[in-house]
């Protein structure tokens, strides 16, 4: 269920990104009560998360799947788009993630 628990969290965190984005420096009402909500829900089921894995696997996870999301939302709905640098930083990201997944003891509990 932690899984499930993570998933959601970065599914939340990824749309408290994106109408962060929208709210245009909190100046939009409905954006950044969706933004804050987002980001609210987000660290609520991190918490739960935490209870069975590791903060630095957790945070790793969450902030790495997350950053592939908003670079997707961006590129998508925004129509930004990133250097072959950036896009490399990213995929080096997704590795650690995917090494995590993969290679490590540590995030199966």
């Amino acid at each position: 269920m932690h899984w499930l628990y993570l998933f959601l969290a970065i599914l939340a965190e990824t749309i408290g990104t994106s109408f962060l984005k929208i709210s245009n420096g909190f100046s939009q009402l409905f954006p950044s009560l969706i933004a804050l909500s987002g980001f609210f829900i987000s660290l609520i089921l991190l918490s739960f998360v935490l209870r069975y894995l590791p903060v630095g696997v957790v945070y790793a996870i969450w902030s790495g799947v997350g950053i592939l999301l908003v670079t997707l939302v961006g590129y998508i709905f925004f129509r930004q788009n990133l250097d072959l640098p950036a896009l490399v930083g990213i995929g080096f990201i997704i590795l650690g993630v995917v090494i995590i997944f993969t290679l490590s003891s540590t995030q199966s509990t």
